[in-house]
């Protein structure tokens, strides 16, 4: 499995941490401070883990939903 960069593996951390499927909203809440990501800059690492098979996009309503496809367990 290929290793993910930092910053998606962040994303993943807290995708993991909270255990259920998310919006981009919740992702953002749960980031560090500090980091000060774009609701765009998060999208796009949210759309990459997509393409390599970490998430799974669900679409409700006007948000989209974001499901682990990868236990945390299996990637480490």
């Amino acid at each position: 499995m290929k290793r993910l960069p930092d910053s998606e593996l962040e994303i993943m951390m807290i995708i993991w941490e909270l255990d259920k499927p998310v919006t981009r909203f919740e992702i953002e809440e749960k980031m560090d401070n500090d980091r000060n990501l774009s609701p765009t800059t998060i999208l796009s690492f949210l759309s990459r883990l997509q393409e390599k098979g970490f998430l799974a996009v669900k679409k409700e309503g006007k948000n989209n939903i974001y499901i682990a496809m990868i236990e945390k367990e299996a990637y480490i």
